[in-house]
């Protein structure tokens, strides 16, 4: 098994806490090769974005055990659009689970130049099923 895998690192996403059983949070650069039409990031890569964080978050959860963690449904919404110069953290919780299902939910927020803090721009809950490897 790959880690990080190759769409964390095409997408340029970094793990900057998984130190929390549970929790980790991430980074990701909103880069004009991620941007629709209009100058704007797609929100197919937010989703991916959510996805890897609430993945991490779910791996972490189930602490020493070694499993494969599979998205079995995810929905996100989009709160703000997001421009090409924005700097994206995504913030990614259990918020309840088991043996073999966790429930985990997302917020990412985007830091642009020129403007003074963060802002909620998507927010992503999904469920994950475990299944233990050797």
């Amino acid at each position: 098994m790959q880690v990080p895998p190759n769409s964390d690192l095409t997408l340029g996403m970094t793990c900057l806490d998984k130190s929390t059983p549970g929790r980790s949070t991430w980074r990701m650069s909103a880069d004009e090769r991620f941007a629709n039409p209009a100058g704007i990031m797609q929100g197919g890569f937010l989703g991916a974005f959510a996805d890897s964080a609430m993945g991490a978050a779910a791996v972490t959860y189930v602490r020493e055990r070694r499993v494969f963690a599979a998205n079995a449904e995810m929905k996100i919404s989009f709160l703000a659009a997001v421009p090409t110069d924005a700097e994206l953290t995504c913030r990614a919780e259990v918020v309840a689970g088991g043996k073999r299902v966790a429930f985990v939910e997302a917020s990412v927020t985007a830091k642009v130049p020129g403007q003074a803090g963060e802002r909620l721009v998507a927010r992503a809950t999904s469920t994950y099923m475990f299944k233990d490897r050797a």
